[in-house]
């Protein structure tokens, strides 16, 4: 069973319905109880990085996630805001992540770039794979996904190259796929991502 981590933030009902129609058991909770008895995790979310932050305080899951992820070594998927979350903290907000990512998070910026984007970044774009790993097995070079961010993981401090799994360009290049041991981590949407976003999740359930 899959459990979506429900902390207030964002509508975690995609991810449910897209895992739901490959067949996986899944559901959304806050329960503590709940994430003990899960076989993998999904950390998703939408919104602020310190509500989020404050939000998994309050409802007692960061000693509970940590428990499961940090010494039960539970699969663990962050999403979108959800990958935020893992890092040492934002940009956005205030508060100290949850650290299990040696990186940090910064808004995308183009001075000196000579480009004047759109931020936050939205839409379909290209995720360029940089390693052989599980979670993209059987999915092309040329997949694409689909993101809405404002803000991207920067200076990410991993063991080796091999823990990074993809980037994309958006002005510049930035990290969009990362994994260490048991966490695994994305900037895009695999719920709104068609074809690719099932293959990536299907990946993760049965691969990672």
């Amino acid at each position: 069973m899959v459990v979506i981590v429900d902390y207030r933030m964002g509508n975690l009902g995609s991810i449910k319905n897209m895992l739901q129609r490959i067949g996986v058991e899944a559901i959304i909770s806050s329960d503590v109880k709940a994430l003990e008895d899960a076989d993998k995790l999904i950390l998703s979310g939408v919104g602020s990085f310190d509500e989020g932050m404050k939000n998994l305080r309050a409802l007692h899951l960061i000693e509970a996630l940590e428990t499961q992820v940090l010494r039960n070594r539970k699969p663990i998927l962050g999403i979108c805001l959800g990958l935020h979350l893992l890092t040492k903290g934002s940009e956005e907000g205030r508060l100290p992540g949850l650290g299990w990512i040696d990186a940090d998070v910064a808004r995308f910026s183009f001075n000196g770039t000579g480009q004047n984007l759109k931020v936050p970044h939205m839409g379909w774009n290209q995720v360029e794979i940089a390693s052989d790993h599980p979670l993209f097995c059987d999915l092309p070079l040329t997949a694409r996904f689909y993101f809405a961010h404002s803000y991207h993981v920067r200076h990410v401090r991993l063991l080796n190259g091999r823990n990074i799994l993809g980037k994309t360009f958006y002005g510049y290049p930035f990290v969009s796929a990362l994994v260490m041991e048991n966490v695994a981590a994305v900037q895009f949407h695999p719920e709104k991502s068609h074809q690719f976003g099932i293959r990536f999740l299907k990946n993760f359930v049965e691969k990672f």
